[in-house]
């Protein structure tokens, strides 16, 4: 493998194992603060203790989520100098922001947070997690919207004496249509995640009946969280596509399997495309539905992938400006699918919740506890889906990937680096998950008497 394949290979690595933990921290910082709320509220020892379980939960992959996300800025540096230099300039200012804006906005008002609960009063110690999560939400607005611009740039003039690329319109990097179709396409995905994670959990304590009193709210708010997100990802998702479609036609014609361009377009429940990739040879698909997705009306017509390709060798020069066409089928399929077999479960959940009862089924509990995997797998594939179907722009109508990776870095430098990152990156999977597991064996904490919070200590993590 040359230097290209060996970065690109750890870029994707890296990348997909960060992005597990910031849906579970952003959702989860807002669904810790719900409980707090209800604590403060009516002063009930249940929800306060579930603060403080789940609140360890959240803390640990915050930790982990920091660490894991400090490597992605050296890589551009390190493997990608090229493309660093061609639009640093343009992709820095919203990564600045990120940092300088949202980062410490979350990480002091978490600070006060977990240190606070026997210093600061009640409602201001109330205020600090939700200040805490709202910088979650800044954070991942500042961060795609420069991954945006690569998807779509924007707010930028070619200085072409220096061979790169220079901000001119930072506010509409912010707040373009791709920028503000993937926020509001993600965070609801980042709640899905967070309203597994505390379903599991909740399902797992109801399992060993370790603390049905915890167990019953979190499982009931983790069900209605995911149930809640998932409507809402349809509706942005829905959205997304005709953007998608506006901007890159080429990602949602692999999506779909398309090879040429229809109207009345089906969406594709299966397809089988030629050894050569240029046509299907089978397919079961539901009739219009991908024109109505992608045009807003049953009868619009839909670029196929052989009709793109010409169009972009007349416009950019001759070359393959097609993705892996299988790899960006199943992954949106599969983006799909796991997020839709979570919400299965979260409404049988309510629906066994009905009127006070509890799913008290040991196959189902079994089968509720896997929850939490099945949104980061949904989202994970989702990533896989958005980076590699944009191939071969590194930079859409830029920068192809080949002319952004470091000219000086060879494939036995990048080949080590990948292998040390890979390394050290299951060593951290094995103490995430580690610290996870402990964490929900030893269960909530034991009754507070007299309602008194007054125990920062049992926010704090042990290896």
């Amino acid at each position: 493998m040359n230097a290209l394949s060996l970065a690109r290979w750890q870029f994707a690595i890296t990348t997909v194992y960060h992005f597990i933990f910031v849906p579970i921290t952003i959702g989860s910082g807002f669904l810790v603060a719900g409980f707090q709320t209800a604590w403060y509220r009516t002063n009930k020892d249940k929800y306060l203790r579930a603060t403080k379980f789940f609140g360890k939960l959240f803390l640990i992959n915050f930790a982990i989520g920091v660490v894991t996300g400090i490597v992605q800025e050296f890589q551009f540096g390190m493997n990608w100098s090229s493309y660093s230099r061609f639009v640093g300039d343009i992709f820095g200012a919203p990564l600045a922001m990120e940092g300088l804006l949202a980062f410490f906005l979350e990480s002091t008002f978490l600070g006060l947070w977990i240190f606070g609960w026997d210093r600061l009063p009640k409602k201001l110690h109330l205020a600090s997690i939700w200040l805490a999560a709202t910088g979650t939400l800044l954070s991942a607005y500042f961060i795609l919207a420069a991954n945006s611009f690569m998807q779509h740039p924007v707010g930028y003039t070619m200085n072409v004496a220096r061979g790169r690329a220079e901000l001119t319109d930072i506010v509409r990097v912010l707040t373009q249509k791709t920028a503000l179709s993937a926020f509001f396409h993600v965070i609801p995905l980042a709640f899905l995640a967070s309203g597994a994670l505390f379903a599991g959990v909740g399902a797992w304590l109801l399992l060993k009946k370790k603390d049905i009193e915890v167990a019953q709210p979190a499982m009931k708010l983790g069900a209605i969280t995911i149930i809640v997100s998932f409507l809402l990802v349809l509706v942005s998702g829905d959205f997304s596509a005709r953007v998608m479609t506006q901007q890159q036609p080429m990602k949602m014609a692999a999506a779909e399997g398309l090879y040429d361009s229809k109207s009345s377009a089906p969406f594709s429940l299966l397809t089988i495309g030629s050894l050569d990739g240029t046509h299907a040879v089978f397919q079961i698909g539901i009739p219009s539905l991908l024109s109505l997705m992608s045009t807003g009306k049953t009868d619009g017509v839909v670029e196929g992938v052989n009709d793109i390709e010409k169009q972009y060798d007349a416009k950019y020069g001759n070359d393959s400006y097609t993705p892996v066409i299988w790899l960006a089928y199943w992954s949106f399929r599969l983006m799909i699918g796991f997020g839709g077999l979570a919400l299965l479960l979260a409404m049988y959940i309510l629906w066994r919740m009905r009127k006070g009862g509890l799913p008290t089924s040991k196959w189902f509990n079994r089968a509720a506890i896997a929850m939490p995997f099945l949104p980061i797998l949904g989202i994970s594939f989702g990533w896989i889906f958005t980076e590699s179907a944009r191939q071969p722009w590194v930079v859409f109508g830029l920068m192809k990937t080949r002319d952004g990776v470091s000219t000086a870095v060879g494939a036995g430098s990048v080949a080590f680096t990948m292998i040390v990152f890979t390394l050290l990156y299951g060593v951290l999977a094995v103490i995430e998950f580690g610290l996870m597991v402990k964490t929900i064996k030893m269960g909530p904490q034991p009754a507070v008497e007299g309602n008194n919070a007054n125990d920062g200590a049992q926010l704090t993590m042990a290896y």
